[in-house]
């Protein structure tokens, strides 16, 4: 690891824009200290997607970190290391893992899911369409978070009644404030869910991908498919994932354009697509900051003449290299008519996150019909609090007058 001196990345994520600023100003990448660990932040663009699709680099800490043994018995995010599925895997066992999951995930099966999508937000609209005029609503709790939960939920096979408990543990897998210990139990809890899911699934199979991965597990048994720790770790990796990123994402991209109706009026005008506003989301206000973690398999040389050793662990600072100025032009802007959507909200690559259609799909539904149903709906204060984590990107709330009450209209 470089001699400079590491910066200390804040567990509660108060002031991202300036940290990540920091990040950039102190070069392509610069040593930080990520809740003890030491990591190179990667957040200019070319160089993370340099490193994004080098075989130099590996996420499989077991076999390429030399510090991975001693890290997962005392770091709070030791889990985003330790879980044993595509996103930890490197090479051939990265291809088989991805290759069993990329089925549920295809482009055929994401576009057969948007009419129970667009129900079930018309559902959830009309719920909020009853509240009297001039209320507040919470938009995070009552429509960011019940539409993600309930897609991935289905998907999975998770019943209906246990999806809150799925919610309150994965939650907290997004908590950098937590410590180890915290972290550890709510594992514990996570796990004996999922353990509870592949039984039930086992004993009643259906048509989702638990029940399917389990087949399949079970029918080869030959080794080439999914261990037992692989099978859990996959569905661990498919709820976390692909729940609470998007509902990060549905609660960004309402926020933005609740705090800047000229944007708003860009789309209803013509001048850009919901899908636009989709994409400059993930850009300027990505679900995930950082993405831990990354090995050197080799030492890299840095532009600026440094080299990451062989050994060192790589974080990906996603949202500093979304914003940074090689990338786009006045890249601190919310601009739904950027011409160039380029992002690495999803990761670049091998890696590339297999949910993307399916995030996208649930956010642009929701803006769409939430904001056909509700024009005159705005923010109930402009002091919005953020989640105190540094990997989660979003709000603790998001507080939304619907409809103005009578007396308030003009």
């Amino acid at each position: 690891m470089s001699e400079q001196q590491a910066l200390v990345l804040d567990p509660t994520g108060s002031d991202p824009d300036a940290e990540h600023q920091t990040l950039r100003e102190r070069g392509p990448a610069t040593p930080v200290d990520i809740l003890g660990v030491r990591a190179w932040s990667v957040s200019d663009p070319a160089l993370l997607k340099q490193l994004l699709t080098s075989k130099d680099v590996s996420k499989d800490g077991r076999a390429h970190w030399p510090d991975f043994a001693r890290t997962i018995t005392t770091w709070p995010l030791a889990l985003w290391i330790a879980a044993e599925n595509m996103f930890t895997a490197y090479g051939s066992d990265h291809s088989r893992l991805r290759r069993m999951v990329a089925p549920a995930l295809s482009a055929r099966r994401t576009a057969a899911l948007q009419p129970g999508i667009e129900a079930l937000v018309t559902g959830l609209l009309d719920d909020l369409a009853a509240r009297p005029a001039g209320e507040s609503v919470d938009l995070r709790e009552h429509l960011a978070y019940p539409v993600p939960l309930a897609v991935i939920g289905q998907l999975l096979g998770i019943p209906a009644h246990r999806r809150a408990e799925f919610r309150a543990v994965v939650d907290k897998v997004f908590a950098t404030h937590l410590t180890a210990e915290e972290q550890a139990a709510n594992t514990a809890a996570l796990y004996g869910l999922l353990d509870d899911l592949i039984d039930a699934r086992r004993t009643a199979p259906g048509e989702d991908m638990t029940s399917l991965l389990i087949a399949t597990r079970d029918e080869e048994g030959d080794g080439s498919t999914l261990s037992a720790t692989e099978l859990r770790d996959t569905l661990l990796l498919m709820i976390s994932a692909g729940y609470e990123t998007t509902v990060n994402v549905i609660d960004q991209a309402l926020t933005a354009l609740l705090s800047d109706p000229r944007q708003l009026a860009h789309v209803r005008s013509g001048g850009c697509t919901w899908q636009d506003v989709v994409e400059e989301t993930l850009r300027h206000e990505p679900a995930v900051k950082y993405l831990p973690l990354r090995y050197a398999l080799t030492d890299i040389p840095l532009p600026d003449g440094r080299t990451i050793r062989s050994g060192d662990a790589i974080l990906a600072s996603y949202a500093a290299a979304n914003r940074h100025p090689d990338l786009h032009h006045d890249a601190h802007r919310f601009d739904a008519t950027r011409v160039s959507k380029e992002h690495l909200a999803f990761g670049h690559g091998v890696h590339f996150c297999l949910g993307a259609p399916l995030a996208r799909l649930e956010v642009a539904t929701v803006l769409r019909l939430f904001f056909d149903r509700f024009p005159d709906a705005r923010l109930a204060t402009e002091d919005l609090r953020r989640l105190p984590s540094l990997i989660s990107n979003a709000h603790t709330s998001v507080p939304v007058v619907l409809r103005p009450a009578p007396a308030d209209r003009p």
